[in-house]
């Protein structure tokens, strides 16, 4: 291990220390769930090692934290949301056309897939992408239902699928 490798072990180690447990009853506070508390909290911190320059550079652990546990908690809440519009919808099918347990978690794992990889789009960019990659809207269909022009939404699609683009090269 290199002597610019210690400090920052031993700065996260600190920090985690330090701030796990604060981090974690604020989650729970706003999870109402000991498990989903820690599971964030973990990431909040795998995120911090991801990035050794803020942690190195870091004045205010417990706002940074918190800036993380909120963004955190938005992704979290948007993929319960995700979840539970799947399963309403797989609970309006018939038995005969239902897919099966296994198909369903993979079902579900592509959609957490598709929304992390939209997730940093405006949410009209999103919509839009989305009508016209699960519906198959034409971009006319998809200018009338959100009452914009077609232009709009050709610019729309661009910027969605640049995203796409730069997200799988990164």
């Amino acid at each position: 291990m290199s002597d610019m490798a210690l400090p920052s072990s031993r700065t996260l180690h600190n920090l985690y220390r330090d701030h796990s447990g604060w981090l974690q009853t604020w989650l729970r506070r706003r999870l109402g769930s000991e498990w989903d508390a820690a599971d964030l909290s973990q990431e909040a911190f795998l995120r911090l090692v991801r990035n050794p320059q803020v942690l190195a550079e870091l004045q205010e652990p417990r706002a940074y934290l918190v800036t993380i546990g909120k963004r955190l908690l938005i992704n979290f809440q948007r993929r319960r949301s995700l979840e539970q519009a799947y399963l309403d919808a797989l609970a309006e099918l018939p038995e005969a056309c239902a897919p099966s347990p296994e198909q369903r978690w993979v079902l579900l794992e592509t959609l957490q897939a598709l929304d992390e990889l939209l997730d940093g789009l405006p949410s009209t960019v999103r919509h839009a992408f989305l009508l016209s990659q699960l519906e198959g809207l034409t971009y006319r269909e998809i200018a009338d239902q959100l009452r914009l022009s077609e232009r709009t939404i050709k610019r729309y699609m661009a910027q969605a699928y640049e995203h796409c683009l730069l997200a799988e090269l990164c």
